[in-house]
């Protein structure tokens, strides 16, 4: 049977839920509501959703704390797309600060909500282009730190997972797969994001900001993620391919 996309829609607006979920539905997916943070965790603690739209302005508990509560539980790796009636950018750094994958201003037209959707779900899914090949059990090991790439869980020097976001572990993948080679801007988004990057200028700095954070490392003298000035990243560590143990 075809796999459906099941989208929750996590908004204190009822007629935004009503008529997003409506929209959403009548292209193809399946939609779930819930108004507020006690219904979003009640519905995730016994579904399985592809993706959540989070609304940012919520009484109570906000879309921010959300989307920070999600990435640091059992959810870590589901998509998440912010909705804000704010327009500010600095409501966008701190929503992919937080962890979301993509970040929309409101009011929106629901042809743009849908598109963000889905090239979210896209780029989730997908590796950069030269990792298209079968990698099953294959561990990647760059300073004390190793990737397991079956299950996307990122191990420090004493076997604890350290949960990475869906564009963490894209960024993370791509400097893996160009071990000490510089990288710019336009590089890193065209890898990361393909033909759908549409993140405004600063996106790429802050992923590396959040990565380096994952991967202890000082910005200021970084180990791994080192910035290469005028010029972009490098990650400056050899990496090694191993299997895991059986």
């Amino acid at each position: 049977m075809e796999h459906v996309d099941h989208i929750l829609i996590v908004d204190d607006d009822r007629e935004i839920r009503d008529l997003v979920s409506s929209y959403l539905a009548k292209n193809g997916l399946r939609t779930s509501i819930a108004a507020d943070g006690r219904q979003m965790r009640s519905f995730l603690d016994a579904n399985t959703v592809d993706l959540v739209v989070l609304d940012v302005m919520m009484p109570g508990q906000d879309g921010l704390a959300l989307c920070r509560e999600l990435r640091a539980g059992k959810h870590k790796a589901t998509p998440i797309l912010m909705l804000t009636a704010r327009s500010d950018e600095m409501d966008r750094v701190i929503g992919l600060e937080m962890g979301a994958d993509d970040y929309l201003s409101k009011p929106f037209a629901a042809r743009e909500l849908l598109a963000r959707i889905n090239a979210v779900l896209r780029r989730t899914r997908m590796l950069p282009p030269n990792l298209q090949i079968s990698e099953a059990g294959q561990i990647l090991t760059f300073g004390s730190w190793r990737l397991d790439t079956m299950r996307r869980h990122l191990l420090d020097a004493q076997g604890t997972e350290v949960a990475l976001s869906g564009a963490e572990y894209r960024l993370l993948r791509v400097f893996i797969d160009h071990p000490q080679r510089v990288l710019n801007r336009d590089q890193l988004l065209n890898l990361t994001q393909g033909r759908d990057a549409e993140l405004f200028d600063r996106s790429i700095d802050l992923l590396v900001s959040r990565l380096r954070q994952r991967l202890g490392d000082d910005a200021r003298e970084p180990t791994y993620i080192k910035t290469v000035r005028s010029e972009g990243y490098v990650l400056a560590v050899p990496v090694e391919i191993t299997e895991p143990r059986s």
